[in-house]
């Protein structure tokens, strides 16, 4: 793949992704942090699978930056979901708590 194609896709990913979020209502934007946290992982995985097969030690920085900043999406996304349920699950159990 030479360079131009590589930045062509990237570019192209790049829009297509903006114009589909941007176009997301804010209701959905929460259920689909939830789903996407899935994709995070396959991208922890892939980070993984690729310094495993690292050669010198640029490619072992990039490897370990790329591992790194995945384990952090997933991360960040499982906690900010966590959060979100968190809200509705209180919000719930105060309106039982005053109805006793």
């Amino acid at each position: 793949m030479t360079g131009m194609l590589a930045l062509y896709i990237f570019m192209l990913a790049a829009f297509t992704g903006y114009e589909v979020i941007s176009r997301v209502p804010v209701i959905l934007h929460t259920p689909l942090m939830s789903g996407s946290n899935f994709v995070h992982g396959i991208v922890l995985v892939g980070a993984m699978v690729a310094l495993g097969h690292a050669q010198g030690p640029l490619e072992l920085t990039i490897g370990f930056i790329g591992v790194v900043l995945g384990a952090g999406n997933a991360v960040g996304g499982y906690v900010v979901t966590e959060r979100m349920l968190e809200m509705f699950k209180s919000s719930g159990q105060n309106k039982n708590k005053g109805a006793h």
